[in-house]
């Protein structure tokens, strides 16, 4: 069986965590994804908000749950839910850079966990969370922000 994890911080998810979501159930007989917690990290949504967010957006999908880990790396926390991919996404050189020192690195750490990169359509390949985060504010910005995340996400951006 095919089991992949997906991870990040998703703070909060956009379309492009979707696109990816989207395409790891295609790809995988099991999709767990996992949001990452670091105690040295500012989150603009709680652990369970973000959990949430993620269950909200992933429930049509039969074969994704999601999860949540702190204080471990990412081939560790794959290894004890028996996943045998790692699911990351590419928009752009920096992330291949980024990207590809983990996947070295992972691999140094166990050889049985494969990395799997996928490269988003261009219309969501610049969409980050720190990027919509950072349109949050300015006149007009709810027009903009729509287009780049789940409508949970939408409504949770205009409460706050």
């Amino acid at each position: 069986m095919r089991v992949a994890v997906y991870a990040g911080s998703f703070d909060p998810i956009t379309n492009g965590h979707v696109w990816m979501i989207q395409q790891g159930t295609a790809i995988f007989d099991s999709l767990i994804v996992a949001v990452g917690t670091n105690p040295d990290k500012k989150y603009t949504f709680s652990l369970d908000d973000r959990l949430r967010f993620l269950r909200h957006t992933t429930d049509s999908f039969s074969n994704c749950r999601t999860d949540s880990f702190e204080n471990r790396y990412l081939v560790d926390y794959a290894q004890s839910v028996d996943a045998n991919f790692i699911l990351r996404g590419i928009r752009n050189e920096s992330d291949y850079t980024f990207e590809r020192a983990m996947r070295n690195i992972n691999g140094d750490l166990t050889q049985h966990i494969a990395t799997v990169f996928l490269m988003p359509p261009r219309e969501i390949a610049e969409v980050s969370s720190s990027m919509v985060k950072g349109l949050v504010g300015p006149h007009g910005w709810e027009n903009v922000v729509r287009g780049y995340v789940p409508a949970c996400v939408f409504k949770a951006l205009k409460r706050q």
